[in-house]
């Protein structure tokens, strides 16, 4: 039996208030299929991964669908629970004085606080709790989210999208803001995550962030496909080089790529 479908997409155009950001977009991946989703700036790759979550919508086109988990219109409550989304826009507007145990458990709520008309239980707490126990940030459990670094908030946001174990992880410009520690104690809890067979989107524009346990990229370049593939065909000096328009070199290290400048 074929594997379900996490996204697909076929011939879809899609706007982001009056600017056309993609043209008959067709794209499809599986479900336990994890891919990075690499361009620069502006290419679309945000605007693809709010197709996913549905804070956007394709044009109606006759021929045309955007479907996710197989469905074209699923619920927004149904996505939240299979699908974790942590993005740089969530992270801006969540509500400043929560602690870090609250913005954990308002993953429970779909909410970016907690709030006095929600009833909060001592389940939830005690979940939330071990949530953070798990990442290794029990520290934050009273801290203002004000206060945190962006590390932290990032964290805890995390904790926020794992809160309902989904299977599907989103990452919009995860690391976005990190120094250099933050970044690899990231992107280690990421690495385990993948390990322990979560599906995950990662939208960045950094090649050397891509985890080695993630094969599949997915290069996007002024709202069009510009090539889909494993990385070890994708991340040639030729290839990286016509991609981003300009001369480059590519090694592996570690099973992470890393890119510079072709000219000495």
């Amino acid at each position: 039996m074929p594997k379900k479908k996490l996204l697909d997409i076929f011939n879809a155009t899609v706007y982001r208030d009056e600017k056309k950001v993609f043209d008959k977009l067709s794209l499809s991946i599986k479900c336990g299929e994890s891919a990075a989703i690499i361009g620069p700036n502006g290419a679309g790759k945000s605007t693809l991964l709010k197709l996913l979550s549905r804070e956007i919508h394709p044009t109606s086109k006759e021929g045309s669908f955007v479907k996710i988990l197989g469905k074209q219109l699923p619920t927004l409550w149904d996505l939240r629970k299979k699908i974790g989304l942590i993005s740089a826009d969530l992270q801006a507007i969540f509500v400043p004085d929560i602690s870090g145990l609250g913005v954990v458990v308002s993953g429970l709520h779909n909410s970016i606080g907690l709030f006095s008309h929600q009833e909060i239980t001592e389940s939830e707490l005690k979940r939330g709790t071990k949530m953070l126990e798990y990442l290794g940030i029990q520290d934050l459990v009273n801290c203002r989210y004000r206060q945190m670094s962006t590390g932290q908030q990032r964290i805890c946001l995390l904790g926020r999208a794992l809160i309902h174990n989904p299977d599907h992880l989103i990452l919009d410009e995860p690391t976005s803001g990190l120094d250099v520690r933050a970044t690899y104690q990231y992107l280690k809890i990421i690495r385990e995550l993948l390990c322990s067979g979560k599906t995950i989107l990662l939208a960045t524009h950094h090649i050397n962030e891509i985890p080695p346990e993630i094969e599949r990229v997915i290069l996007i370049k002024e709202g069009k496909i510009f090539d889909d593939d494993k990385k070890e065909i994708l991340f040639t000096n030729d290839k990286i080089s016509e991609f981003f328009n300009i001369p480059l070199k590519i090694s592996c290290l570690n099973g992470y790529y890393q890119v510079c400048s072709a000219k000495t």
